[in-house]
């Protein structure tokens, strides 16, 4: 196994999303790492998160002992409503997504290859429960993709990869990847690193991801 440098922390990764997204921009949060960017967003900007189960704009977290049991995410999580927000059948929630109408989703990621192609619901392996969501919808329906992840497995396999070897989420969809060594495009002329943690250098980041990078 590589000895990499420990990198960005997920707050530090969640706060480089946070910060690319544009002000104005509906952006639908996925399950876990991608809950992070809801708690990053720089202050004077606006940003309206969407949740498929049914809240168009998803207000940070309560404070200890405020929680609503009927006011959740996707995720099941506690979260609260920002003033103007509204409330919609699910069904609604996802004809948003369907038809377009939500700028930005971040999800989480087993592997991403070269082309952008994302494996996130199964590793396909006999007994492993899926986990599909709305990401198949998203990824579909979205036109800007993140992708937030560790660069490797906890065992060191690379999670960027030329080709997926898990079932796809969807083809060709992601536009850029957020892990705790890199910030790297997906592009008609491959992957286009545009910044690196600390420590990290072209050639081991090239050594610990399985596709091919441009600098």
């Amino acid at each position: 196994m590589v000895n990499l440098p420990k990198g960005w922390s997920n707050e530090e990764i969640a706060h480089k999303i946070a910060e690319d997204l544009p002000d104005g921009a509906y952006v639908n949060l996925g399950i876990g790492l991608p809950e992070l960017v809801a708690g990053q967003i720089p202050e004077g900007k606006e940003i309206i998160f969407h949740t498929e189960n049914g809240l168009l704009g998803v207000g940070p977290p309560p404070a200890p002992g405020e929680e609503d049991d009927e006011l959740i995410n996707a995720g099941k999580k506690p979260v609260t409503a920002i003033p103007g927000s509204c409330f919609f059948h699910h069904a609604d929630s996802f004809a948003m997504v369907r038809g377009g109408h939500i700028d930005y989703c971040i999800l989480g990621a087993f592997q991403v290859s070269e082309k952008g192609d994302l494996a996130n619901w199964s590793t396909g392996e006999p007994g492993a429960i899926p986990a599909v969501g709305g990401a198949m919808d998203l990824v579909a329906g979205v036109p800007h993709v993140f992708v937030i992840s560790s660069h490797t497995t906890k065992t060191g396999e690379p999670k960027i990869v030329k080709e997926c070897t898990y079932p796809l989420t969807g083809p060709r969809c992601v536009n850029r990847i957020y892990t705790n060594l890199a910030v790297i495009e997906v592009t008609d002329k491959g992957l286009q690193v545009r910044e690196m943690a600390a420590g990290v250098t072209p050639e081991l980041l090239q050594e610990v991801t399985a596709a091919p990078l441009c600098f």
